[in-house]
């Protein structure tokens, strides 16, 4: 891998190309981050760069009249957690991430990436949680098929038979239920980078991006040219 960044996810939108086509692209904010430990063979047995991503207040402990402490910014970022940046010399972040870049070594620490280490006609793959839907049944989740709607219908959207009578009198291990969907990891492969605003640090990558807005993303440069 040589080329990666954290996105947050800003909505979509659609634009014209050269051609006058409408493409329906994906705006990422993507950085900047910064490289916050540089990881090598000797020390860690990998090469890897940790990369920060979106600042982050530290953690405050106060005293009031009393003596009695007060701690200010209880999400705020712990006493190990500000040695580790500081260590880095950069202010503290919310997000941290590893990339097993070809040139691990070749990083400093401190070191900005940005989104313009992407160009126009890149292929990426992008990573994120998916939105959470809740619990659903089976037609939903799984796009089973439902029973007649009729008002004599006593089988509507219910999911139906489960096992296969005496043999093997159970319901297999994997099969398609009513539970939790959503708020997994998804990665969609082979997404095409329409449009860089290095200055702005925005990505505008061709169709839609997994997660919610502001969701997290990590783009990478695709493994499936």
């Amino acid at each position: 891998m040589k080329k990666a960044i954290l996105a947050t996810k800003v909505g979509m939108t659609q634009i014209f190309n050269e051609d006058g086509v409408l493409v329906p692209v994906t705006v990422l904010q993507a950085g900047p981050c910064v490289v916050t430990q540089v990881k090598t063979l000797e020390n860690d047995g990998y090469s890897a760069v940790q990369v920060g991503f979106v600042d982050k207040k530290d953690r405050i402990i106060n005293k009031d009249a009393s003596g009695k402490k007060e701690i200010i910014h209880m999400h705020g970022t712990n006493k190990a957690m500000q040695g580790h940046f500081k260590k880095a010399g950069v202010t503290s972040k919310r997000y941290l991430r590893e990339f097993k870049f070809e040139n691990a070594e070749e990083y400093t620490l401190g070191a900005e990436i940005k989104a313009d280490i992407f160009a126009a006609g890149d292929k990426v793959d992008a990573s994120a949680i998916s939105k959470g839907k809740g619990f659903q049944g089976a037609i939903k989740r799984f796009g089973q098929h439902r029973g007649p709607m009729a008002h004599g219908s006593k089988f509507h959207r219910h999911q139906g038979s489960n096992g296969a009578c005496s043999s093997p009198s159970r319901v297999f291990k994997g099969k398609g239920m009513p539970g939790h969907m959503g708020c997994v990891k998804v990665t969609v492969q082979n997404l095409e980078v329409v449009r860089v605003d290095a200055d702005k640090n925005l990505l505008l990558v061709k169709g839609a991006v997994p997660g919610p807005k502001k969701a997290l993303v990590t783009i990478k440069e695709t493994v499936k040219a």
